[in-house]
């Protein structure tokens, strides 16, 4: 039986050396992989200096210690390898709960490998070739999402990797204050010559690209002064920045101005409150905007500036989020630039980044091979409804934006401890530039892949592995990230949400007698949730306690055998301080619930069923089955049972 969608047929399916599979189909190709590149390790080790003698003896293997210690080793190796099959099977078709699935071959394999290297990916004397390779996977990301990424360019992009989407939306943040504040310490030091802004209100809200051309020609003006006048002037206009001062003494030297604004919308990660602690700004600087349709209103980003500038409230940044943690949903990107753009010529500058953690490798699906942007009607000749005209205007906006998260371990499918940052202009990143003797030497290269050479210089962390780096760069390489190669396996993703939506449909009307099934939004990307109520019951407290139920047989339990369980799923929750008052009545109408009954007994927000389809063996073409039909089978067992007994 299967599920695909009409015109799924004559789509490319996904490679089958890309993953280890399902089954363990590709172990051999896997193991030849490890046990080929393990050997070249050990042959690199007895090359790199053939007349050292070994420093282990051939005998030392008879040793009662070395046995004794092999033993323990192997005792400590089979404990942990039997307690890991407890994990979540995230490698399995029967997996449709978080955003996580199997792991990409070339990833995996590239990661094993150069973990006996062990670089540290802070500088070139630690990691000489996966400093390199971590500058090209930026630019690999920076082409994907539409920012220029050719090094020759003065505006060319720059992105590096992080550990997650938390610190590269920590990063975001970090370089936009720096970017928001510089303009402020040049005026203040007096600068001559770079024709800035009048006043401080001014300097301070400028354009974000009219304050990189301002970095970019201090730093001309710098090289173009004598020795003793370029140490004076960085002294002067270094003793201004925010880095310097700190926020209390910036805002202090500058009592007209406000601590900036944070606005993103309500559904934004938590990492955004993170963020604005961590960066001293606090969490009262972040405002959260109303959404409609789980999407930011753009109606109320428009009010709210107007407010900021009527009260000269400064805004350091507008977050869209493409693809949120819960629903997958897309905020309208244009939209958000748009508002810049008109606020930022009424005098009220600010940075826009795109949390894109979930869905940026969506965007492999609007790239040619050559970079540039396919029209919607190619992309949707594969579909039944991607890309809607709203999520292609927001999605082909995303070179217009100033920075964008991206976590390579979700929708990249590759190992955790990979997320990126990306920004647009790789001018503003001198912002960020910290020295440290013992680690970086003599000035910056002028040309971009030698400056960044000294990574640690510009990101948040320190020791970082270069073993990650290297799993992301040469999976980019077999898989470009284009339409064509890495976009047919998000293709498949949508492709198999586009399925389980109809499915979904159907599921309702099968078991309308019994329960009342809604998808509160229709998919925008591959997350699709989804909504049960017993039918004739109007409490949402009710509700809920019925979803938690069905969701007992979804959820991870460790006292069980993983093989008790058909499938693993995951819940979210719908808020009506997000939906709206016209949203929450909406869906809670399609279910038959009173709204009168939120807040009541712990039902203030109404639990759903949440399902993450980005497995590409959901349909399973080589035996004919969809894992989706199955599913929604034992989804509707499990709520007859229940109602049956009374739950």
């Amino acid at each position: 039986m299967q599920s695909a969608t009409p015109s799924s047929a004559a789509q490319p399916r996904v490679p089958d050396a890309c993953f280890l599979g399902p089954y363990g189909e590709n172990d051999s190709l896997l193991e030849k992989l490890v046990v080929e590149f393990l050997r070249d390790h050990v042959y690199w080790r007895r090359n790199f200096h053939p007349e050292d003698p070994p420093a282990i003896s051939t005998a030392a293997a008879q040793h009662p210690e070395y046995q004794a210690f092999e033993a323990r080793m192997r005792r400590e190796l089979h404990q942990l390898s039997a307690a890991l099959k407890k994990s979540v099977p995230f490698h399995s078709p029967r997996y449709i709960g978080h955003m996580a699935s199997d792991l990409l071959l070339p990833g995996l394999a590239a990661q094993i490998l150069t973990l006996p290297y062990n670089p540290n990916n802070v500088s070139e004397d630690a990691a000489p070739v996966t400093v390199e390779l971590e500058v090209k996977v930026g630019l690999q990301l920076a082409g994907m999402l539409g920012y220029v990424n050719d090094p020759a360019r003065p505006d060319c992009a720059f992105g590096h990797l992080t550990s997650g989407g938390t610190l590269a939306n920590y990063q975001a943040l970090r370089l936009a204050l720096a970017q928001k504040a510089f303009p402020v310490a040049l005026l203040a030091a007096g600068v001559p010559e770079l024709d800035l802004p009048e006043d401080v209100w001014s300097a301070f809200n400028l354009h974000p690209h009219q304050a990189t051309v301002l970095v970019d020609r201090w730093g001309q003006w710098l090289a173009q002064a004598s020795a003793g006048e370029r140490r004076r002037w960085q002294a002067r206009v270094q003793g201004e920045r925010i880095e310097q001062r700190g926020l209390a003494g910036f805002f202090a030297a500058h009592p007209t101005l406000k601590l900036p604004k944070v606005l993103a919308p309500i559904t934004a990660h938590y990492s955004w409150s993170k963020g604005c602690k961590l960066l001293g700004l606090g969490r009262a600087q972040l405002e959260l905007l109303p959404e409609r349709g789980m999407r930011i209103d753009a109606d109320a980003l428009e009010t709210t500036l107007e407010r900021c500038l009527r009260e000269r409230q400064p805004v350091l940044m507008a977050v869209a989020v493409m693809g949120t943690t819960e629903y997958g949903t897309i905020d309208p990107i244009d939209a958000v630039v748009d508002a810049r753009q008109r606020f930022a010529a009424r005098g009220l500058g600010f940075a826009v980044h795109v949390d894109a953690a979930w869905g940026g490798y969506l965007a492999t699906l609007f790239r040619n091979e050559d970079g540039s942007l396919r029209a919607r009607e190619e992309i949707a000749a594969g579909f039944s409804a991607f890309p809607s005209a709203e999520v292609y205007s927001a999605i082909a906006a995303l070179g217009d934006t100033d920075s964008v998260t991206v976590d390579p371990h979700k929708l990249g499918y590759l190992p955790y401890g990979t997320g990126a940052f990306i920004c647009r202009d790789h001018r503003a990143v001198a912002l960020l530039s910290e020295e440290a003797d013992y680690v970086f030497h003599g000035q910056a290269p002028k040309d971009y892949m030698g400056r960044y050479r000294s990574l640690g210089q510009f990101i948040p962390e320190g020791s970082k592995s270069g073993a990650a780096v290297a799993g992301v760069y040469v999976t980019h390489k077999v898989l470009p990230l284009d339409h064509a190669h890495f976009g047919r396996l998000p293709a498949q993703t949508i492709r198999s949400a586009e399925a389980f939506h109809a499915r979904a449909l159907r599921f309702a009307d099968d078991l309308r007698d019994v329960v009342r099934a809604v998808v509160p939004f229709a998919p925008d990307s591959n997350l699709v949730c989804f909504a049960l109520n017993p039918t004739g019951n109007r409490d949402v407290a009710v509700a809920n306690a019925f979803v938690r139920r069905v969701h007992d047989e979804l959820r991870i339990d460790p006292s069980r055998p993983l093989q008790d369980k058909q499938f693993f799923g995951s819940v979210t929750t719908l808020r009506p301080d997000a939906l709206g008052e016209t949203e929450t009545r909406r869906i809670l109408d399609a279910l038959g619930l009173d709204p009168a009954t939120l807040g009541e007994d712990g039902g203030d927000r109404l639990m759903i069923l949440r399902h993450t389809l980005m497995n590409p063996y959901l349909i399973d073409h080589e035996n004919g089955i969809s894992y989706i039909d199955l599913y929604f089978e034992h989804l509707g067992a499990r709520v007859r049972a229940l109602l049956a007994a009374g739950n």
